[in-house]
């Protein structure tokens, strides 16, 4: 079960991660004003959902991606609370308000996804345990 949403999450990401080249345009509107170089911005968050998406992939990445992800969602939550704020200027005036403030919360449950099928599975942990056997211990 953990493995179909490790996929899930990850296909969400690289399928994000392209969006932000494909359409860079959107992102750049959520970018805050405050924030320098939105397009800049916009291509390194990209660029960093494409790898991370990846990462999660991999058992020997997949912890730390983890970890990167959630941090990717704490920093892009500036802009999914511009978006709420600003629906006029940020091009999501075409979105019914409720669905720009659920946003809002919705990272939470990414960042609960992230942390979870970024732990090891229990099958890993065994035989990470079983890897960690001091062999040069007496007998």
């Amino acid at each position: 079960m953990k493995m179909v949403f490790r996929v899930v999450l990850a296909l969400f990401m690289m399928g994000a991660g392209v969006m932000h080249f494909a359409n860079p345009d959107f992102f750049v509107l959520m970018v805050p004003k405050m924030l320098p170089e939105p397009l800049w911005i916009t291509w390194i968050s990209g660029v960093c959902e494409l790898l991370l998406g990846a990462a999660v992939l991999w058992p020997r990445t997949r912890s730390s991606a983890g970890l990167a992800l959630i941090a990717l969602y704490v920093a892009v939550f500036p802009a999914n609370l511009n978006m709420a704020l600003h629906p006029m200027e940020t091009g999501a005036a075409a979105m019914p308000p409720w669905a720009l403030w659920l946003r809002l919360p919705f990272q939470a449950v990414f960042i609960g996804l992230a942390w979870w099928v970024s732990r090891p599975d229990s099958q890993e942990n065994q035989t990470a345990k079983a890897d960690d056997v001091d062999v040069s211990a007496p007998l």
